[in-house]
């Protein structure tokens, strides 16, 4: 049995896993896909959250697990999840065997860190679609005007699930970027799911990312921004090779 940790991107909550969660239990591995502190709070939650905060909750996540189960552990990340896995492995290399991005962000360590900026896509019509709340502490998205860029090719029946579950997104871990090595994180195997259809991080942005860390395996989903709604069962697939 493997364990996998599961970390929800901007604006979700661990609840957009449920699917994936649902097939990796029932091929009999351990599962959590919390979700993060502050997720959807009011201001002062919105205001205590941190990247390093989010880091070392995944890695009690990740110890939990391995406790209870004793098989390897895969720490999982999507989009912005991907930079609260990075920072986990480099606060904790031992804590995960393996770490998995989900079309997420992919931070080099080195010099290249200051090439990442340039690789994250501008768009527009997301932005028309947020929102400041709490007194800027949050951001929130308007799901029908976020379902173009988020779950395009997500089944119809799907579609409000994937909308309904969004919620305001803490402004500090959003603006941290994950400081990385090649001595810590890079010491842990890593693989990037990348997804082809994906209009909020778009193929050529997360092969950009890919370019400056060399090293990364790669399994290519034919997907949106969501696959835990587009291909549960490919992305189960994927994740579950990886505990191999």
């Amino acid at each position: 049995m493997a364990s996998f940790v599961l970390i929800h991107g901007a604006f979700h909550t661990g609840a957009c896993f449920d699917l994936v969660a649902a097939q990796l239990r029932a091929r009999g591995h351990a599962v959590l896909a919390p979700t993060l502190p502050g997720m959807g709070g009011d201001e002062a939650a919105l205001r205590a959250a941190s990247l390093e905060g989010w880091a070392r909750f995944a890695l009690n996540a990740c110890h939990a697990l391995c406790s209870e189960s004793g098989g390897p552990v895969v720490l999982a990340g999507h989009s912005r999840g991907g930079s609260v896995i990075s920072l986990a492995a480099e606060i904790d290399p031992a804590a995960a065997d393996h770490l998995a991005y989900i079309c997420a962000v992919l931070t080099p360590a080195g010099e290249d860190r200051a090439k990442l900026p340039g690789l994250m896509p501008s768009q527009p019509g997301m932005q028309a679609a947020s929102a400041m709340v709490e007194n800027g502490a949050g951001i929130v998205m308007d799901g029908a005007a976020a379902l173009p860029y988020f779950a395009q090719l997500c089944p119809e029946d799907l579609r409000e699930d994937a909308i309904s579950h969004l919620v305001a997104e803490p402004l500090g871990p959003l603006s941290t970027p994950a400081e990385v090595t090649a001595q810590r994180w890079g010491s842990v195997p890593r693989t990037y799911i990348e997804c082809l259809q994906d209009r909020t991080m778009p193929i050529e942005n997360q092969r950009g990312m890919l370019a400056l860390s060399p090293g990364t395996r790669v399994v290519t989903l034919d997907s949106d921004h969501s696959p835990f709604y587009c291909v549960p069962g490919p992305l189960a697939d994927a994740l579950e090779a990886l505990a191999g």
